[in-house]
């Protein structure tokens, strides 16, 4: 998901800290702000849950492995992930304020995979067929990806906007693209662009996303 593998780490649970019914625990820990808290736990609970189950009910819980031949009640391993902690930690790690943008310029650099903008399509002006073409373009690329148009005030204060909202891509098309059908593609987070066929730009989306 893009989160920083420095900021990740693993914490064994000692045995002062094991619950009563586990044999081995770690957490997945991650590096907030607030300190190093845990993003995810994975406990070994062996076969406490079956086995009192099965005192309890009376009934066999046990498994018949055919490459042994022998029964057992199977262990059971627990991960516990919560959505909204995962949600917090993207956010605080795509986070960034780039000065170089711009006053007060904010950046979220999620990665393509999460982004919930995977592209923004662009006019350069809204005159000489460039928005005709730039609405063809996203009402293609809308099909497969979810991407946003914007027609409204100066390319930088639009590129602005889909900084902080995460989009990884902006296709803009310029007096070049009647020419030649290549439009320019920039990068959030290196802000180089590239020209590319129109032709071209479904796979390239589906490439840089996977």
């Amino acid at each position: 998901m893009g989160i920083k593998k420095e900021k990740i780490r693993w914490h064994e649970h000692g045995p002062g800290e094991l619950a009563h019914y586990a044999k081995k625990a770690y957490d997945i820990e991650y590096e907030f702000p607030f300190g190093w808290k845990e993003l995810e736990g994975i406990h070994n609970r062996t076969d406490f849950d079956l086995s009192r189950h099965q005192q309890a009910t009376g009934k066999d819980l046990t498994y018949f492995d055919q490459r042994f031949t022998e029964k057992f009640i199977p262990y059971i391993i627990e991960t516990s992930a919560g959505c909204d902690r995962t949600l917090l930690t993207v956010l605080i790690d795509a986070y960034d304020e780039d000065p170089s943008r711009g006053e007060k310029s904010s950046v979220l650099r999620f990665s393509p995979k999460i982004a919930p903008i995977k592209a923004a399509v662009f006019p350069l002006v809204n005159k000489d067929g460039m928005p005709e073409i730039a609405e063809k373009i996203f009402h293609d690329l809308k099909k497969k990806f979810k991407v946003f148009y914007d027609d409204s005030g100066s390319v930088g204060r639009r590129y602005a906007r889909m900084d902080e909202a995460g989009c990884p891509f902006c296709i803009t098309v310029d007096g070049q693209t009647k020419e030649d059908e290549t439009v320019t593609i920039r990068d959030r987070d290196t802000m180089v662009q590239e020209r590319h066929k129109i032709a071209e730009l479904e796979g390239y989306l589906e490439m840089k996303i996977d």
